[in-house]
């Protein structure tokens, strides 16, 4: 039996083991470690990226961190920003953190750790919080067929690129070309159905309007306007706009009925070819069921057709697009506007062709582009998008190094290794993440 003076020294002693255990917290955030402190302390889990969740991309809410230290520390504190967050108590293994970030703003971000109420902290986390960045990596078919060499050199970019989701934005006359077999025709079929179950790409829909094509729509073929000559007896540089509202509800139903009739789903993204989309093209595609269109161009980078004698492909994108650049991002148009982002909206993501296609434009032009929209380390205040691509009837071995050379680059940005913000994205899939308003 213990004395009354015995008992209250065990009190006391009691009370101190507490008070050790359970430090005060600081009135305020410790003293940033430098680099010369010891490195009694390993800190685990903490990445550097953590993207701000939207619809399409899951955000990345939860700073998670796992630390071991010496035996005789009882408590860390966690302070994010030089705010106090929380105290984790040491157990067998250490201690752990799990905190939710989700109202955590766009930037960079400090979160300092101390033990046992230490004026000076033993690490320092340091990471940003950031929108993504969606690159969308498309290609055109102008024609019904392109070579057995296209498609390696398309293979051989997937594999350089194994994160790369690409949009094949397939032409319908491949079902209508009488010089493209039935036998070729399902070689490209399977070719790009086996990349969107491989690769999870996605199967839009390119037109051009050839004869051969159009009329197995039941619309009478134009051979003028054409945005390359006086006249194209065979409508494949015809401008598209320049067919009526009810002429293009026909044709794009009817692609989506040849993409069915040879197991392709029906696309719901499209370009037009030459960029030549208007707003009655934007409502006869949202009528077809189409959620995206793509054919904003970035009209700078076709110099090439500047002074081409009797073409109109760079004067027509000019007239058309003529806010669109490198920087331009996804909108819906006004329905009597096709570059008003107000309301009245077209049912329809314009998302703008910023990077353009290989044709036009360097590794060093996409790469500045890309740099535009992104500046590699820095956080991104608000959701983004950059589009790159090809046509694969001249996908050329030099067409090819230059893409390659761009998303050489932009793979060192991607969020999935935790090395930005950058995400590859299908174009149905952008309406996700930029919702009508």
């Amino acid at each position: 039996m213990l004395m009354p003076h015995m008992k209250r020294i065990a009190l006391v002693a009691l009370l101190t083991a507490c008070a050790a255990d359970e430090a005060a917290i600081p009135d305020g955030a410790p003293v940033a470690p430098s680099k010369e402190d010891s490195g009694d302390y390993t800190v685990s889990g903490a990445k550097i990226w953590y993207l701000v969740g939207n619809a399409l991309t899951p955000g990345d809410d939860t700073l998670a961190l796992t630390i071991k230290g010496p035996s005789s520390s009882q408590v860390v504190d966690l302070w994010l920003d030089n705010q106090f967050k929380k105290r984790a108590t040491r157990t067998s293994s250490g201690w752990s953190f799990s905190l939710d970030i989700s109202d955590l703003p766009p930037g960079d971000h400090t979160a300092l750790l101390a033990a046992d109420g230490d004026h000076y902290a033993f690490a320092a986390v340091k990471f940003k919080r950031s929108h993504p960045l969606y690159v969308a990596v498309s290609n055109d078919w102008d024609t019904g067929d392109h070579g057995d060499d296209k498609l390696e050199r398309q293979d051989r970019l997937h594999a350089n690129h194994p994160r790369m989701m690409m949009t094949h934005f397939v032409g319908p006359y491949t079902f209508t070309d009488p010089s493209v077999s039935a036998t070729r025709a399902q070689t490209l079929v399977n070719w790009v159905k086996n990349w969107e179950q491989q690769a999870g790409d996605e199967i839009g829909l390119h037109v051009h309007p050839w004869c051969n094509f159009v009329t197995t729509a039941g619309v009478t073929c134009r051979t003028s306007p054409s945005f390359s000559k006086a006249t194209d007896t065979t409508g494949y540089t015809v401008i598209l706009g320049s067919y009526t509202r009810t002429e293009l509800e026909k044709m794009f139903i009817k692609a989506g009925q040849l993409f069915e009739e040879h197991g392709l789903s029906k696309p719901t993204s499209f370009r037009a070819g030459g960029w030549t989309a208007t707003i009655d093209v934007l409502k006869a595609l949202s009528t077809a069921g189409h959620v995206v269109d793509a054919s904003g161009a970035n009209w700078a980078k076709l110099e090439e057709w500047e002074f081409v004698a009797g073409a109109q492909l760079y004067q027509w994108n000019r007239e058309n697009w003529p806010t669109i650049d490198e920087e331009s991002q996804p909108y819906y148009p006004n329905t009597g506007d096709l570059l008003a982002d107000s309301a009245p909206h077209v049912d329809i993501l314009e998302v703008p062709d910023n990077g353009a296609l290989v044709d036009y434009v360097s590794t060093d032009e996409m790469v500045t582009g890309f740099r535009k929209n992104y500046m590699p380390g820095k956080a991104l205040t608000e959701v983004k998008h950059y589009s790159i691509g090809y046509h694969p009837v001249n996908f050329s071995e030099a067409f090819f190094t230059r893409i390659d050379g761009a998303m050489t680059e932009i793979d060192k940005h991607l969020a999935a290794d935790d090395k930005g913000p950058v995400i590859y994205a299908r174009m149905s899939d952008l309406p996700k993440a930029f919702p009508q308003p």
